[in-house]
């Protein structure tokens, strides 16, 4: 096969995958979507995965049900059909087994509720992320504690197999207090669902994967990573919707680096780098980004800083442009979530106790945020998805 070939397959599978990522929203009304927000549950506030209604008038945010019975369950991830739900326990220990794990759910679309499947070892000690493949055959998982990554296979029925590949990242970097060694912190797949990568903070580097979703295995890509700015730490990771380019944020130095993407060779080049920060603010580091469904602005969370960090992206050249900071209206902003629908930011604010969910309604022109709604209390918020509702 030619590298035009590859080239031209590459842009048939974004396309396919921008309408796949709006097929969840499209098949319902439009009047409302499930939020689904993990928590943290070690400290006996939280319960478990709370459920919500987002009013896509209003951004209105009403009370559907909680999820009781697994620990930790800080980030989640959807399944494209729909139907499941998959969180990471994020714990040093699960089943009295060392490592932690991730759990399968069954999911009702019309009412909201979770049923749950089974779990299985995440090959790792402190799981902080999972993702779905975008053909829904492959759960992929990074253990940040252990500074490894694993694949779960999903069955037909949603249940997970145990992990086909278990891989353990090696090296450190030049802060020693946070990059001794390797922490793998979040895992992305590419628009043709070809290659994944996972941010290792503890190695400043971006690993790319080639992923076989049949068998559910990974296998390191030829260049096997990028480097991302020495003492960075890139923490999680976002594409540009046009698959042309990709971004991370870097926890340690308060950053974004902006990526162009070859998607024929899975492999990055960088564009630029630019602080998350309007002034120097002591202690900070980022959590979150994300790009927003037109493609036009990027978003990332400071922590202690407690704001939302707004670019505008040039969909030429890729880069970006600092547009302002919202504030987060509350503190620790680890995760925010950006509907499909792009009206409406989600902003959790994990060390905040009471109403630290708050909504902001997206302008589409400039990208700038206003606050709306009543804030709501989700104990711990630390990640929040949405699904339409059947």
């Amino acid at each position: 096969m030619t590298r035009q070939m590859v080239t031209l397959l590459a842009v048939f599978f974004i396309a396919i995958s921008i309408l796949a990522n709006l097929s969840p929203v499209t098949a319902a009304d439009g009047k409302e979507l499930f939020a689904y927000f993990g928590t943290y549950t070690n400290n006996n506030r939280s319960k478990g995965i709370y459920c919500y209604k987002l009013d896509l008038a209003s951004g209105k945010l009403t009370s559907v049900g909680v999820t009781e019975g697994i620990k930790n369950p800080s980030f989640l991830a959807i399944h494209p059909s729909g139907n499941y739900l998959y969180a990471v326990s994020e714990v040093s220990d699960a089943g009295g087994k060392p490592g932690g794990a991730v759990s399968a759910f069954a999911l009702d679309r019309k009412t909201g509720s979770l049923k749950p499947l089974n779990h299985q070892s995440s090959e790792g000690a402190g799981p902080c992320h999972v993702l779905v493949d975008k053909t829904g055959k492959v759960a992929l998982v990074a253990n940040y504690g252990s500074g490894s990554i694993a694949s779960l296979p999903i069955n037909a029925d949603g249940t997970l197999n145990k992990a086909a590949s278990a891989i353990q990242h090696e090296g450190s970097s030049v802060v020693p207090s946070r990059q001794a060694g390797p922490h793998a912190h979040s895992m992305n797949i590419s628009a043709d669902n070809r290659f994944a990568i996972a941010a290792d903070l503890g190695l400043d580097k971006l690993l790319v994967y080639k992923l076989d979703s049949d068998k559910g295995t990974l296998t390191a890509n030829d260049p096997a990573f990028t480097k991302t700015p020495a003492g960075g730490g890139p923490r999680h990771f976002a594409f540009h919707p046009s698959g042309r380019f990709a971004y991370n944020c870097n926890e340690i130095s308060s950053s974004v680096t902006a990526h162009a993407w070859d998607a024929a060779k899975g492999a990055f080049s960088e564009l630029q780098t630019i602080t998350t920060l309007p002034e120097e603010t002591k202690g900070n580091s980022t959590a979150e980004i994300q790009v927003h469904p037109s493609g036009k602005f990027l978003y990332c969370s400071n922590r202690g800083h407690d704001s939302l960090a707004i670019y505008t992206i040039d969909e030429k050249t890729g880069k970006l442009t600092a547009a302002g900071h919202q504030k987060t209206l509350g503190k620790t902003p680890r995760n925010f979530g950006i509907d499909p629908t792009g009206a409406f930011v989600i902003a959790c604010n994990q060390n905040t106790d009471q109403e630290n969910i708050a909504v902001f309604r997206v302008d589409q022109t400039t990208g700038q945020l206003t606050p709306v709604g009543d804030k709501i209390t989700v104990p711990s918020a630390c990640c929040v998805k949405f699904l339409a509702i059947e």
